[in-house]
């Protein structure tokens, strides 16, 4: 029974052997972006980072649902691999993730935190490329500061040449000064980082000359070169190229190659774990192919500048922006639809539409990529930039956008609006720490905890809806006796055993307190130069009758009054709405604005209705007259016709030609015949 077992077992781990050895000829380099699936595998990769590479982590902290999201998602990646062997770039999705969601205090999204050797070295939160680039920079640069190891030996000789005084015994209980500094991790007991470098400094300003300093870490490119069988660097926990410490260099064997684990000698446990590694990395090598596709299906439906103006530009990706897309894609204009890929606030519904005629038990960003997908089989062509402004002083028109310049004969402005804010004292402070205007983004951070959501109209009752899910108890402020929402979402709020309605009540301050992630850091080394991250502890609200002042404790506040159109970059150029400012003046029940060739749908000139299905209708009517006005003004396809005209003035060239003057290949052949067909030679 006993040699039975044992035989299974041999058995098994040739199998397992084989399998890894297979395996390896399989596996190519990790992701640029690292897609984190668990605390054990971040812990593991932050470990790695610290003790073994020396690279930064740089992590960004998302959700699917969340508009700001999906829009920097292209700009970290294009960064990532812009820095590819310099940090390791990470995603971290909070919906999956709450644990480390709530270890590192994410209270907003997109939020992206900075590791250095185990530790966070800065933070930030929102959709900021100059603040992602800038803070990468940095911490990249402190990496390379920090990368520094000073050999006890080195020490002791240094001091042997520059101090004779000093005893060997004394040289110690420096360095060792040196190693108990040393606040990341350091598991060989060594002066490393930023210690040995200022020692070394200080080394230099007393005696005049540095000691002898090494890298703590060695990219592991440069001992590839040095080897003949070029593995990758990219080991199973790492996502970028990887360095070798110190300790792991005196283990390179004598052909310059790395000791590898004799796998015949391996337990089982051993095997299972490697091959664990092994389909790991596998995985994430089919996510990078994956999104690879996933990028050359998007660049196969991105604007490319032509020398022919385009003949309608839609500015904006909501339901008004797409729905003009999918009209004007059938009238065959192609159009070019510029904006983030955000989607406007249907993007960032949580809830499910329920008022859009043939949609059920689908999301906002579910109704968005349909109609997105709906707009390409069309023609529709996308520019993933923001408009900052439009030139109407001449024809075509000319769309100025943050790296690009885009001329059109005719514009269709669809950018919906932005969220209004309550301009109180600790609003503006605590965004990204507990204040937000978007619950479906940010809601499922503060799960089983007190929230406040301020307003009375449709979106503060999603938004309350959506929080109830999660949180423990909704805390809805409204300034009147009654909602201006629509009845049934109204009933629903105030039917919910969770939501509690403060009436006749506003807001008049957001009060906030240092976060624990902060305060549990006291007593350690900090960089004064970084803000101090504080969160929202509570709120003050005033009685709008008796002016009395009330305080409640709440984790995060959610402002949902509304919003106001995005037209800052039309000011000046079209007529605007006397009565409702902001919103563009259309005028004859249409969309035509005040400036020929521009029109307006979706909440930009809706100040009444406001509603997804009402903006799919509007753009649908401003593709229709865009297509209109440009048939009144005789502005076609200019790309096709030059062709045409270009092939019929070829054609018209040839049929002049005289018969005697047409040129023969066989002339030029000297009226040799000998390989061709009698057929032809006879024709000749």
């Amino acid at each position: 029974m006993m040699h039975l077992s044992t035989s299974v077992s041999i058995r098994l781990s040739k199998l397992l052997i084989a399998v890894i050895a297979v395996a390896m000829t399989l596996v190519s380099a990790r992701p640029v972006v690292r897609q984190i699936r668990s605390t054990h595998e971040f812990d593991r990769l932050m470990k790695k980072h610290a003790t073994q590479t020396g690279l930064p982590v740089v992590v960004d902290f998302y959700s699917d649902g969340c508009g700001p999201c999906r829009m920097i998602a292209p700009i970290f990646k294009k960064l990532a691999k812009e820095m590819e062997g310099k940090a390791v770039f990470v995603k971290v999705d909070t919906n999956a993730m709450h644990e480390l969601s709530s270890r590192y205090s994410v209270r907003s999204l997109p939020t992206f935190k900075f590791f250095l050797g185990g530790k966070k070295v800065h933070e930030f939160s929102g959709a900021g490329e100059g603040q992602l680039r800038q803070f990468t920079q940095q911490i990249i640069q402190k990496a390379e500061h920090d990368n520094v190891l000073i050999s006890k030996e080195t020490l002791i000789e240094y001091y042997a040449l520059k101090d004779p005084s000093k005893s060997a015994e004394d040289v110690v209980k420096v360095y060792q000064k040196c190693v108990d500094q040393v606040k990341d991790a350091n598991p060989e007991k060594l002066c490393v980082g930023g210690v040995a470098a200022n020692l070394a400094r200080s080394l230099k300003k007393k005696y005049g000359d540095y000691p002898e300093v090494q890298k703590r870490f060695v990219p592991e490119e440069t001992e590839e070169k040095k080897s003949s069988d070029g593995a990758s660097g990219g080991g199973a926990d790492g996502g970028s190229a990887g360095r070798d410490t110190r300790q792991q260099r005196q283990n390179k064997s004598s052909n310059g190659k790395p000791d590898q684990p004799n796998l015949h000698l391996a337990t089982k446990e051993q095997l299972m774990a490697a091959l664990e590694k092994i389909i790991d990395a596998e995985r994430d090598a089919e996510e990078e192919n994956a999104e690879d596709d996933g990028e050359d299906a998007e660049s196969a439906h991105s604007w490319s500048p032509s020398q022919f103006p385009e003949r309608v530009t839609i500015i904006g990706s909501g339901p008004a922006g797409l729905s003009a897309a999918i009209y004007a894609g059938r009238a065959g204009l192609r159009p070019v639809v510029v904006a983030p890929p955000m989607g406007g606030q249907l993007q960032g519904k949580g809830v499910d539409v329920e008022n859009y005629p043939g949609l059920f038990n689908v999301t906002g960003p579910a109704v968005v990529a349909m109609m997105r997908a709906q707009a390409v089989e069309f023609g529709a062509v996308f520019e993933a930039e923001t408009v900052v402004g439009i030139d109407i002083d001449k024809r075509p028109f000319r769309v100025r956008t943050n790296s690009s310049t885009i001329d059109t004969h005719a514009i269709i402005v669809a950018t919906g609006a932005e969220s209004n804010w309550l301009n109180v004292p600790g609003e503006y402070e605590l965004r990204g720490g507990g204040v937000s205007s978007c619950a479906t983004c940010d809601g499922h951070m503060y799960r089983g905890k007190h929230v406040l959501v301020v307003g009375g109209g449709d979106a503060a009752m999603e938004d309350a809806l959506v929080l109830a899910r999660t949180s423990e108890s909704v805390t809805l402020i409204h300034r009147r006796d009654s909602f201006r929402a629509s009845k049934i979402l109204a009933q629903r709020v105030i039917e919910h055993p969770s939501i509690n309605i403060r009436w006749n009540t506003v807001l008049v301050e957001v009060l906030g307190k240092v976060s624990d992630a902060e305060a549990a850091h006291d007593g350690e080394e900090v960089d004064l130069d970084t803000p101090v991250k504080k969160v929202v502890s509570g709120a003050l609200l005033k009685d709008v009758y008796t002016d009395e002042i009330t305080r409640v404790d709440a984790h995060a506040v959610f402002v949902a009054i509304g919003h106001t159109p995005s037209t800052s970059f039309l000011e000046g150029l079209v007529e605007f709405n006397p009565n409702h400012p902001g919103y563009v003046l259309t005028r004859e029940s249409s969309t035509r604005t005040s400036v020929p060739g521009i029109f307006a749908c979706g909440d930009v000139s809706d100040s009444i209705y406001r509603q997804a299905i009402t903006s799919a209708g509007s753009g649908a009517a401003a593709a229709l007259d865009a297509e209109r006005w440009l048939s009144e003004e005789g502005l076609g396809n200019e790309e096709a016709e030059f062709e045409a005209e270009l092939l019929a003035d070829l054609i018209a060239d040839g049929g002049e030609r005289r018969s005697g003057d047409e040129y023969n290949v066989y002339d030029d052949a000297g009226g040799r015949m000998t390989g061709m067909k009698e057929s032809i030679a006879a024709e000749l």
